[in-house]
């Protein structure tokens, strides 16, 4: 009958991934974000032409306090590591005024949307 075969555990190939969808949760329904999308980065090529998205650093997640600031946050796997153009980045953020951070699920949203 269909559906009783025995399925194996799902694992997780793509632990980034999981956590982004995690924290554009967590972004989502904060209070104090007025919105947060998931920025994609990258390259493909579109017949003959190489098409660029985004840029070196940009944050995985762009989004708007309700108070006007610039959210910038960058999703990292458990054991994943910012570039320097990352860290760059969020840090220009955050000398302008905005919100930048590093989160890898949701508690590190919560943490840090609590700092003043």
């Amino acid at each position: 009958m269909l559906g009783d075969e025995i399925q194996s555990p799902r694992t997780n190939s793509r632990p980034e991934a999981a956590a982004l969808v995690e924290v554009l949760k967590a972004l989502r329904t904060h209070p104090a974000v007025a919105w947060a999308e998931r920025m994609n980065t990258g390259a493909a090529k579109v017949g003959n032409r190489f098409i660029r998205f985004g840029w070196p650093g940009c944050p995985d997640v762009l989004g708007q306090l309700t108070d006007g600031r610039l959210l910038g946050v960058e999703v990292k796997a458990k054991t994943g590591r910012l570039h320097p153009e990352q860290a760059l980045f969020l840090e220009r953020i955050r000398v302008a005024g905005g919100v930048a951070f590093v989160a890898r699920d949701c508690c590190d949203v919560l943490r840090e949307m609590e700092k003043p």
